[in-house]
């Protein structure tokens, strides 16, 4: 059981590293902040703000201790939050030994590219860290909201019960309400296609479609999750909760969310190319999208909104004709 109390480390310095770092120190506890750039690490050191994300965001420095040495924070923390872009993840953690011992908790919410694998099985397979010393954090929270105070939810899923007990233990505070469960390859996978369905989302609010259509898209949305995630874990799980609908709404209507920003841009005629350059951030539901419809076509399930979003994205399909056809004859 790990119930003992752990020292904590973060990996990454985008808008949810930040948000996170505040939670944490917020609720009193010291944690350990892997930077990669060493400029960018000692400015963050100097002027206690981090000058790209969430440059509100005030840094505690008698609780945060930031570092560009990723061997001595995996060695000195028994927790650590991964909090860098899938894409980067494999880079990131490249040349590095990841001790077994530690708990490992992702807030990533997308797949590694190179591997098709949802972070908790990356873990496994390319580190050997077993399953049950991994943990999700997921929604439904944006980190713009943690960064102004908003009052803000958050799920944190792992094997076991305790893992997600002592995780939570350090995120909970004043404006911060924490769920835990014991679903995490639900949980995971369901962080993982919410960002599918917000591109799709955007793409729709890009054609000009409104709020009434994007109400039918979401509760549809929400039936295509439990179809994928009652086939790839069956499980008893309640779709209806924070971590799945209250995730998936948020992702899908908020004007924080990057993935519904990306299919909104898509949905007003830029290129896949085009938007992935004009934004700053990574839209995880690009690489999300070419896993759930392989996987998803490999059992013959039907997800027609998912698959619609696959064919915009990696088949170059007409916007305005997919969602017409969808619109018409599969949202219900």
């Amino acid at each position: 059981m790990h119930t003992e109390k752990k020292s904590i480390g973060i990996i990454g310095s985008g808008s949810w590293a930040t948000a996170l770092i505040k939670m944490i120190s917020d609720a009193g506890h010291t944690v350990h902040w892997w930077i990669r750039n060493p400029e960018k690490a000692n400015y963050i050191q100097t002027h206690l703000h981090n000058p790209d994300y969430l440059s509100s965001v005030e840094i505690h420095s008698e609780k945060v201790i930031v570092s560009n040495d990723l061997q001595f924070v995996l060695n000195q923390c028994g927790i650590i939050i991964l909090a860098v872009p899938s894409a980067f993840i494999h880079q990131s953690l490249h040349g590095v030994v990841l001790p077994t011992e530690n708990i490992y908790v992702s807030a990533i919410k997308g797949i590694e590219p190179n591997t098709n694998l949802v972070m908790a099985k990356y873990l496994e397979k390319n580190h050997g860290i077993p399953t049950d010393q991994v943990a999700i954090i997921t929604g439904p929270c944006h980190a713009e909201e943690v960064a102004a105070e908003k009052l803000s939810y958050l799920t944190v899923a792992a094997n076991t019960l305790d893992v997600a007990q002592l995780v939570k233990g350090y995120l909970e505070g004043e404006f911060i309400r924490v769920w835990c469960s014991a679903d995490l390859i639900g949980a995971e996978y369901s962080a993982v296609m919410k960002n599918i369905y917000a591109i799709g989302a955007g793409i729709a609010h890009g054609l000009g479609y409104g709020d009434n259509f994007l109400a039918l898209y979401t509760s549809c949305a929400i039936r295509e999750m439990k179809v994928f995630l009652q086939a790839i874990d069956p499980s008893d799980r309640d779709v209806d909760e924070a971590a799945y609908l209250g995730d998936l709404l948020v992702t899908c209507y908020s004007q924080f969310s990057r993935n519904r920003t990306f299919g909104n841009m898509l949905g007003k005629g830029y290129s896949v190319k085009a938007a992935q350059l004009e934004m700053n951030m990574v839209a995880e539901g690009y690489y999300a999208s070419n896993l759930i419809f392989n996987k998803s076509a490999k059992r013959d399930l039907q997800l027609p909104i998912a698959d619609a979003v696959y064919r915009v994205i990696y088949e170059n399909a007409n916007a305005k004709k997919t969602f017409k056809v969808l619109s018409d004859h599969n949202l219900h």
